[in-house]
Protein backbone atom coordinates (compact mmCIF):
# COMPACT_ATOMS: atom_id res chain seq x y z
CA UNK A 1 0.00 0.00 0.00
CA UNK A 2 1.42 3.24 -0.84
CA UNK A 3 1.55 6.19 1.58
CA UNK A 4 0.76 9.45 0.12
CA UNK A 5 2.15 12.59 1.45
CA UNK A 6 -0.33 15.62 1.61
CA UNK A 7 0.44 17.58 -1.48
CA UNK A 8 0.28 14.17 -3.26
CA UNK A 9 -3.80 13.90 -2.64
CA UNK A 10 -4.94 14.41 -6.63
CA UNK A 11 -1.99 11.26 -7.31
CA UNK A 12 -3.89 9.18 -4.53
CA UNK A 13 -7.43 9.46 -6.14
CA UNK A 14 -6.26 9.19 -10.04
CA UNK A 15 -3.93 5.99 -8.86
CA UNK A 16 -6.82 4.95 -6.01
CA UNK A 17 -9.51 4.70 -9.66
CA UNK A 18 -6.97 2.96 -11.44
CA UNK A 19 -6.99 0.31 -9.15
CA UNK A 20 -10.65 -0.06 -8.36
CA UNK A 21 -11.17 -0.13 -11.73
CA UNK A 22 -8.89 -3.36 -11.81
CA UNK A 23 -10.41 -4.45 -8.62
CA UNK A 24 -14.13 -5.14 -10.46
CA UNK A 25 -12.49 -6.14 -13.64
CA UNK A 26 -11.32 -9.03 -11.85
CA UNK A 27 -14.82 -9.99 -9.99
CA UNK A 28 -16.29 -9.51 -13.50
CA UNK A 29 -14.64 -11.06 -15.96
CA UNK A 30 -16.75 -9.38 -18.89
CA UNK A 31 -15.87 -6.34 -18.26
CA UNK A 32 -13.36 -4.54 -20.47
CA UNK A 33 -11.45 -1.71 -18.15
CA UNK A 34 -7.50 -1.87 -19.29
CA UNK A 35 -7.80 0.74 -21.63
CA UNK A 36 -9.42 3.31 -18.83
CA UNK A 37 -7.06 2.00 -16.71
CA UNK A 38 -3.89 2.62 -18.71
CA UNK A 39 -5.40 5.55 -19.48
CA UNK A 40 -5.44 6.75 -15.62
CA UNK A 41 -1.99 5.60 -15.22
CA UNK A 42 -0.55 7.50 -17.85
CA UNK A 43 -2.45 10.48 -16.37
CA UNK A 44 -0.79 9.59 -13.19
CA UNK A 45 2.35 9.29 -14.11
CA UNK A 46 2.03 12.33 -15.75
CA UNK A 47 0.81 14.21 -12.48
CA UNK A 48 3.91 12.61 -10.78
CA UNK A 49 6.34 14.01 -13.27
CA UNK A 50 4.49 17.50 -12.39
CA UNK A 51 4.29 17.39 -8.66
CA UNK A 52 8.41 16.56 -8.34
CA UNK A 53 9.52 19.30 -10.91
CA UNK A 54 9.51 21.76 -8.83
CA UNK A 55 9.73 20.98 -4.86
CA UNK A 56 9.55 23.47 -2.06
CA UNK A 57 12.34 22.78 0.63
CA UNK A 58 9.00 22.17 2.89
CA UNK A 59 7.97 19.69 0.59
CA UNK A 60 11.49 18.40 0.19
CA UNK A 61 11.29 17.51 4.11
CA UNK A 62 8.47 15.64 4.02
CA UNK A 63 9.76 13.57 1.50
CA UNK A 64 13.22 13.04 3.14
CA UNK A 65 10.63 11.87 6.09
CA UNK A 66 8.55 9.69 4.13
CA UNK A 67 8.22 6.47 6.26
CA UNK A 68 8.78 3.94 3.01
CA UNK A 69 11.78 5.18 2.21
CA UNK A 70 14.93 3.15 2.60
CA UNK A 71 16.68 3.19 5.28
CA UNK A 72 20.08 2.57 6.62
CA UNK A 73 19.28 -0.99 7.25
CA UNK A 74 18.30 -1.69 3.53
CA UNK A 75 21.32 -0.13 1.90
CA UNK A 76 23.12 -2.54 4.17
CA UNK A 77 21.64 -5.21 3.33
CA UNK A 78 21.55 -4.18 -0.25
CA UNK A 79 24.70 -3.03 -0.91
CA UNK A 80 27.14 -4.33 1.46
CA UNK A 81 28.48 -8.86 1.48
CA UNK A 82 29.65 -10.17 4.83
CA UNK A 83 28.40 -7.44 6.55
CA UNK A 84 29.21 -8.25 10.53
CA UNK A 85 27.35 -6.29 12.51
CA UNK A 86 29.49 -4.76 15.90
CA UNK A 87 27.35 -3.49 19.34
CA UNK A 88 27.81 -1.70 22.22
CA UNK A 89 30.28 1.19 23.69
CA UNK A 90 32.22 -0.80 25.63
CA UNK A 91 30.78 1.16 28.65
CA UNK A 92 26.73 1.75 29.24
CA UNK A 93 24.90 -0.08 26.23
CA UNK A 94 24.26 -1.03 22.56
CA UNK A 95 22.52 2.21 21.18
CA UNK A 96 19.51 0.62 18.37
CA UNK A 97 19.47 3.81 17.04
CA UNK A 98 22.85 3.57 15.50
CA UNK A 99 24.23 0.06 13.45
CA UNK A 100 27.19 -0.65 11.90
CA UNK A 101 29.95 -3.52 11.32
CA UNK A 102 32.41 -4.54 9.15
CA UNK A 103 31.33 -5.28 5.47
CA UNK A 104 32.38 -5.43 1.84
CA UNK A 105 31.22 -3.19 -0.64
CA UNK A 106 31.64 -4.25 -4.25
CA UNK A 107 34.21 -6.51 -2.96
CA UNK A 108 36.09 -3.52 -0.76
CA UNK A 109 36.21 -4.04 2.99
CA UNK A 110 35.18 -1.14 4.73
CA UNK A 111 33.37 -0.36 7.83
CA UNK A 112 29.59 0.79 7.76
CA UNK A 113 28.53 3.08 10.31
CA UNK A 114 24.52 4.56 10.01
CA UNK A 115 21.15 5.83 11.78
CA UNK A 116 18.06 3.81 11.59
CA UNK A 117 14.64 4.71 11.66
CA UNK A 118 12.67 1.32 11.49
CA UNK A 119 10.15 0.58 9.18
CA UNK A 120 7.24 -0.08 11.60
CA UNK A 121 5.74 0.55 14.76
CA UNK A 122 7.86 -1.87 16.90
CA UNK A 123 11.20 -1.29 15.24
CA UNK A 124 10.58 2.61 15.34
CA UNK A 125 10.33 2.32 19.26
CA UNK A 126 13.31 -0.26 18.91
CA UNK A 127 15.33 2.40 17.11
CA UNK A 128 14.37 5.33 19.42
CA UNK A 129 13.18 7.25 15.70
CA UNK A 130 16.97 7.41 14.79
CA UNK A 131 17.78 9.38 17.50
CA UNK A 132 21.11 8.41 18.42
CA UNK A 133 21.63 8.50 22.23
CA UNK A 134 25.18 9.13 23.98
CA UNK A 135 25.91 5.67 23.78
CA UNK A 136 25.42 5.15 19.76
CA UNK A 137 28.22 8.46 18.97
CA UNK A 138 31.00 6.20 21.43
CA UNK A 139 29.76 3.08 19.56
CA UNK A 140 30.87 4.87 16.07
CA UNK A 141 33.36 6.21 17.63
CA UNK A 142 35.21 2.55 18.68
CA UNK A 143 34.44 1.40 15.03
CA UNK A 144 35.92 4.46 13.80
CA UNK A 145 39.11 3.51 15.81
CA UNK A 146 38.49 -0.09 14.78
CA UNK A 147 38.69 1.21 10.75
CA UNK A 148 41.64 3.52 11.14
CA UNK A 149 43.84 0.40 13.00
CA UNK A 150 43.08 -2.01 10.34
CA UNK A 151 43.21 0.68 6.98
CA UNK A 152 39.85 0.33 6.62
CA UNK A 153 37.73 3.32 4.88
CA UNK A 154 34.39 4.26 6.20
CA UNK A 155 31.04 4.67 5.09
CA UNK A 156 28.20 7.03 7.28
CA UNK A 157 24.57 6.60 6.20
CA UNK A 158 22.96 9.84 8.01
CA UNK A 159 19.04 9.57 8.51
CA UNK A 160 18.22 11.15 11.99
CA UNK A 161 16.11 14.15 13.06
CA UNK A 162 18.55 14.91 15.36
CA UNK A 163 20.22 13.49 18.72
CA UNK A 164 18.07 11.96 21.32
CA UNK A 165 17.54 14.92 23.75
CA UNK A 166 16.00 12.94 26.82
CA UNK A 167 17.27 13.50 30.15
CA UNK A 168 19.12 10.34 30.66
CA UNK A 169 21.04 10.83 27.49
CA UNK A 170 21.81 14.45 28.83
CA UNK A 171 22.94 12.98 32.03
CA UNK A 172 25.13 10.67 30.43
CA UNK A 173 26.90 13.38 28.33
CA UNK A 174 25.10 13.71 24.69
CA UNK A 175 26.87 16.83 23.91
CA UNK A 176 30.17 15.79 24.65
CA UNK A 177 29.47 12.08 22.53
CA UNK A 178 28.92 14.50 19.60
CA UNK A 179 31.84 16.81 20.13
CA UNK A 180 34.18 13.36 20.80
CA UNK A 181 32.35 11.92 17.40
CA UNK A 182 32.77 15.10 15.02
CA UNK A 183 36.73 15.53 16.37
CA UNK A 184 37.12 11.90 15.38
CA UNK A 185 36.15 12.31 11.91
CA UNK A 186 38.42 14.92 11.53
CA UNK A 187 40.87 13.15 12.84
CA UNK A 188 40.64 9.72 10.52
CA UNK A 189 43.62 9.08 9.14
CA UNK A 190 41.58 6.43 6.49
CA UNK A 191 38.89 7.54 3.55
CA UNK A 192 35.32 8.55 5.19
CA UNK A 193 32.52 9.38 2.93
CA UNK A 194 28.93 9.96 3.78
CA UNK A 195 25.85 10.11 2.40
CA UNK A 196 22.79 11.68 3.71
CA UNK A 197 19.78 9.29 3.07
CA UNK A 198 16.94 11.25 4.56
CA UNK A 199 17.09 13.91 7.29
CA UNK A 200 20.72 15.46 7.92
CA UNK A 201 19.21 17.09 11.49
CA UNK A 202 21.80 19.10 13.74
CA UNK A 203 24.94 18.03 15.16
CA UNK A 204 23.03 14.47 15.60
CA UNK A 205 24.02 14.11 11.51
CA UNK A 206 27.11 16.07 11.60
CA UNK A 207 28.72 13.59 14.42
CA UNK A 208 28.73 11.24 11.32
CA UNK A 209 29.34 13.84 8.09
CA UNK A 210 31.91 15.48 8.73
CA UNK A 211 33.90 13.45 5.86
CA UNK A 212 36.34 13.91 3.16
CA UNK A 213 33.21 14.08 0.81
CA UNK A 214 29.36 14.18 1.26
CA UNK A 215 26.61 13.00 -0.82
CA UNK A 216 23.11 14.05 -0.90
CA UNK A 217 19.81 12.03 -2.53
CA UNK A 218 18.32 14.61 -4.25
CA UNK A 219 15.45 14.69 -1.64
CA UNK A 220 17.29 14.65 1.62
CA UNK A 221 17.65 17.46 3.89
CA UNK A 222 20.56 18.78 6.36
CA UNK A 223 20.07 21.53 8.45
CA UNK A 224 21.46 22.89 11.84
CA UNK A 225 17.30 22.54 13.24
CA UNK A 226 14.68 21.07 12.22
CA UNK A 227 11.78 23.54 10.31
CA UNK A 228 9.56 22.96 12.99
CA UNK A 229 11.93 23.74 15.36
CA UNK A 230 13.26 27.20 13.92
CA UNK A 231 9.64 28.16 13.09
CA UNK A 232 8.91 27.70 17.21
CA UNK A 233 11.85 29.54 17.99
CA UNK A 234 11.93 32.36 15.25
CA UNK A 235 8.10 32.95 15.11
CA UNK A 236 6.30 31.03 18.41
CA UNK A 237 4.71 29.26 15.64
CA UNK A 238 5.27 25.63 14.96
CA UNK A 239 2.90 25.78 11.58
CA UNK A 240 5.47 28.69 9.88
CA UNK A 241 7.42 25.65 9.16
CA UNK A 242 7.28 26.17 5.17
CA UNK A 243 8.94 29.85 5.99
CA UNK A 244 11.27 28.04 7.94
CA UNK A 245 12.17 24.95 5.70
CA UNK A 246 13.08 28.08 2.94
CA UNK A 247 15.48 30.70 5.43
CA UNK A 248 16.86 27.07 6.17
CA UNK A 249 18.43 26.50 3.01
CA UNK A 250 18.25 23.12 3.80
CA UNK A 251 18.18 20.84 0.62
CA UNK A 252 20.63 18.92 -1.26
CA UNK A 253 20.84 21.94 -4.17
CA UNK A 254 21.50 24.64 -1.48
CA UNK A 255 23.82 22.40 0.25
CA UNK A 256 26.12 22.10 -3.11
CA UNK A 257 25.94 25.45 -3.99
CA UNK A 258 26.98 26.41 -0.38
CA UNK A 259 29.84 23.92 -0.53
CA UNK A 260 28.45 21.47 2.45
CA UNK A 261 27.57 18.90 -0.13
CA UNK A 262 29.91 17.28 -2.77
CA UNK A 263 27.40 15.74 -5.10
CA UNK A 264 23.90 15.64 -5.29
CA UNK A 265 22.71 11.68 -5.93
CA UNK A 266 19.46 11.80 -8.06
CA UNK A 267 16.39 9.90 -6.89
CA UNK A 268 13.61 8.19 -9.03
CA UNK A 269 11.00 10.32 -10.53
CA UNK A 270 8.32 10.23 -6.77
CA UNK A 271 11.37 9.78 -4.62
CA UNK A 272 13.16 6.91 -3.46
CA UNK A 273 10.29 5.79 -1.37
CA UNK A 274 8.70 4.55 -4.91
CA UNK A 275 11.64 2.95 -6.15
CA UNK A 276 13.77 1.60 -3.25
CA UNK A 277 16.23 -0.19 -5.71
CA UNK A 278 17.01 2.78 -8.05
CA UNK A 279 17.65 5.16 -5.32
CA UNK A 280 19.92 2.47 -3.62
CA UNK A 281 21.36 1.66 -6.59
CA UNK A 282 22.26 5.09 -7.14
CA UNK A 283 24.09 5.07 -3.48
CA UNK A 284 26.23 2.46 -4.21
CA UNK A 285 27.87 3.78 -7.24
CA UNK A 286 27.87 7.24 -5.52
CA UNK A 287 30.03 5.36 -2.66
CA UNK A 288 32.52 3.65 -4.72
CA UNK A 289 32.99 6.76 -7.28
CA UNK A 290 34.12 8.74 -4.08
CA UNK A 291 36.16 6.02 -2.54
CA UNK A 292 37.75 5.57 -5.82
CA UNK A 293 38.56 9.66 -6.01
CA UNK A 294 40.27 8.84 -2.30
CA UNK A 295 42.31 5.73 -3.03
CA UNK A 296 45.76 5.91 -2.96
CA UNK A 297 46.38 9.58 -0.36
CA UNK A 298 48.44 9.40 2.09
CA UNK A 299 46.92 9.30 5.64
CA UNK A 300 48.16 13.08 6.36
CA UNK A 301 46.45 14.19 3.18
CA UNK A 302 43.41 12.55 4.03
CA UNK A 303 43.26 14.32 7.08
CA UNK A 304 44.40 17.50 6.13
CA UNK A 305 42.21 17.48 3.34
CA UNK A 306 39.23 16.62 5.30
CA UNK A 307 40.44 19.73 7.87
CA UNK A 308 40.40 21.96 5.22
CA UNK A 309 37.31 21.68 3.70
CA UNK A 310 35.15 22.15 6.92
CA UNK A 311 37.58 24.98 7.42
CA UNK A 312 37.17 26.73 3.96
CA UNK A 313 33.00 26.61 4.52
CA UNK A 314 31.66 30.18 4.82
CA UNK A 315 34.27 31.53 2.95
CA UNK A 316 32.62 32.23 -0.31
CA UNK A 317 30.45 34.46 1.75
CA UNK A 318 32.97 36.47 3.27
CA UNK A 319 34.84 37.02 -0.24
CA UNK A 320 31.85 38.76 -1.78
Amino acid sequence: MTNYLDFEKPLAEIEGKAAELRAMARMNEDMDVEAEAQALDKKAADLLVSLYKDLTPWRKCQIARHADRPHCKDYIEALFTEYTPLAGDRNFADDHAVMGGLARLDGRPVMVIGHEKGNDTKSRIERNFGMARPEGYRKAIRLMDMAERFGLPVITLVDTPGAYPGKGAEERGQSEAIARSTQKCLQLTVPLVSVIIGEGGSGGAVAFATANRVAMLQHSVYSVISPEGCASILWKDAEKMREAAEALRLTAQNLKELGVCDRIIDEPTGGAHRHKTAAIDGVGAALNSMLNELEGKSPEALRQSRRQKYLDLGQKGLAA
